[in-house]
């Protein structure tokens, strides 16, 4: 892992706000945490309970946005139990609870013809644990699903719908992750950006600011997914991250009631 230096402006925010609060980050596999790492860090650091729930069990062999790893990566259950691990790792990287694992199958969560009962388990698996948990605050993929992948999709969908059904345990203080176009072009510089899939900035109106150790956090928790992230990939992703954050992780919320420079209020 590359060590980054960064120079912050001093926090606004009283340490300790998210105490005794909840925050759910609501993933299709593990690794889709990474966009909003410090954020997670940071409200961990200040006393929030964090978790993520993570939807699929990540078998498919992929690395990274969607692309196959071209060494000795496991594929199938031994993947996807290597995954599961990789995500308890990360999330004790972060300072959040034990990831909780719904494992369905990756690729496939939007696949109806094939699993006509899949969504609806999908839906009410992830109600049932936000009912558990009464989160105060949720995180979750955007329409655009980071790069358009469709389990993305799906999970922001579902959680989105049962936001505003009013799911019991559901609270609308929801908000969209994404990845910035500087992100992606770090981790495949091959690659062009995906079309159409950043939100402009005038949709991003919640900035929550974080610390270079929460930084650090993140970035450790990221070079916890190595069936997905190439040490190559995390030289050119460290850097990066440092520079388009600059001490800052912008989000969409879902509503446009929201805004500001907390979650939780």
């Amino acid at each position: 892992m590359v060590a980054v230096g960064l120079m912050l402006p001093p926090m606004s925010e009283s340490p300790g706000q998210g105490a005794n609060k909840t925050l759910v980050a609501v993933l299709a596999h593990a690794d889709d945490e990474t966009p909003v790492g410090p954020v997670l860090a940071r409200y961990a650091r200040e006393g929030a309970r964090v978790y993520m729930i993570i939807a699929s069990d990540g078998a498919q062999g992929t690395g990274g946005a969607g692309q196959t790893r071209p060494d000795s990566t496991p594929r199938s259950e031994a993947l996807a139990g290597r995954r599961a691990e990789e995500a308890r790792e990360a999330a004790a990287a972060l300072g959040a609870q034990p990831p909780i694992l719904l494992g369905f199958p990756d690729g496939k969560l939007g696949d109806f013809l094939a699993h006509r009962t899949l969504l609806f388990r999908l839906t009410a698996r992830i109600a049932e644990e936000l009912a558990r948990l009464r989160p105060d605050a949720l995180i979750t993929w955007g329409p655009d699903g980071g790069f358009g992948h469709p389990d993305h999709r799906i999970v922001g969908d579902i959680v989105t719908q049962v936001v505003r059904a009013g799911a019991p345990g559901a609270p609308e203080r929801l908000f969209y992750m994404y990845i910035p176009p500087e992100g992606f072009r770090a981790m495949y510089p091959e690659r062009g950006a995906p079309p159409l899939v950043a939100p402009q900035a005038k949709y991003l109106t919640t900035t929550i600011a974080f610390t270079p150790a929460d930084l650090e956090a993140a970035q450790r928790a990221m070079a916890c997914h190595r069936s997905q992230f190439t040490p190559e990939m995390l030289q050119r992703v460290v850097p990066a991250q440092a520079r388009f954050w600059n001490g800052r992780v912008t989000l969409a919320p879902a509503f446009s009631t929201m805004g500001g420079t907390d979650l939780f209020q």
